[in-house]
């Protein structure tokens, strides 16, 4: 019986401001990637997202950014090695005491936005990210975009990188996904969005936007939690790979 994770941003709040429905996000996912207040969150918002993970049996995740909370983390900072390194360890630093406080510990890193797609092809972001997981913890799993240049460091650093696939997201040919600047980089009809995460789950195969078929081998499934409609697909996306004999469960 083929078993998937799936994972979901969260803990994006801040201050007045809010994003998503983590509650009801939890439901559906396995998996949750908590901001570390570097793109979102701010501490109150990442303590209380580590108690409800704690409570809805979710396991924590750490969602590391790059130092952009005006842009959300989708704009390429080009920052040093150094500053960047330092940076990712901070982060790790922050949500491990939140989730320590509420009984829980950080199982597994996923990179956001900007810094997550940066590290497919940029080999000194890339070095700076897996140096500073390994430097906070050499047995934490790293959550990436299958191909990614820093799935290749995190070998060679001793870390266990996890591939990973984007229910509502479009895919280029070549595995990438298409620019959010694109008209057609989100998808969101959650019966297409469910019949294709069926499809990978069962059969690792995805569709890109060209019609061509690739190949993804990922151990784990995207839903984002900011987009509209998101509880109501998460909930679709769950139910559909379930009445298609597929195991939901966190990779780790």
């Amino acid at each position: 019986m083929p078993v998937i994770d799936l994972n979901s941003d969260v803990g994006e709040s801040f201050g007045n401001w809010t994003m998503g429905d983590d509650a009801a996000i939890f439901e559906s996912v396995s998996s949750a990637n908590v901001a570390c207040g570097f793109h979102a969150g701010d501490p109150s918002t990442i303590a209380q997202t580590c108690r409800d993970a704690v409570a809805a049996g979710v396991t924590i995740g750490a969602h590391v950014a790059y130092r952009d909370l005006a842009g959300f983390g989708r704009r390429f900072l080009d920052c040093s090695y150094t500053e960047l390194h330092d940076d990712v360890l901070y982060q790790l630093g922050a949500l491990q005491a939140m989730a320590r406080a509420a009984g829980a510990e950080i199982k597994y890193v996923k990179p956001h936005g900007a810094l997550y797609n940066t590290i497919v092809r940029h080999e000194v972001h890339a070095s700076a990210v897996i140096d500073a997981i390994r430097a906070f913890d050499k047995d934490l799993p790293v959550l990436l975009l299958p191909g990614a240049v820093a799935l290749d460091k995190a070998a060679d650093a001793g870390l266990r990188g996890v591939a990973e696939a984007f229910a509502d997201r479009n895919y280029n040919p070549d595995g990438t996904l298409v620019s959010r600047r694109e008209p057609n980089a989100v998808l969101h009809d959650a019966d297409q969005v469910t019949a294709n995460m069926v499809r990978l789950a069962t059969e690792g195969t995805i569709t890109a936007v060209d019609g061509t078929d690739i190949r993804i081998d990922a151990a784990s499934i995207c839903v984002h939690g900011d987009t509209p409609g998101a509880v109501t697909m998460a909930r679709a996306v769950r139910t559909g790979l379930e009445n298609a004999g597929v195991t939901i469960q966190s990779f780790v």
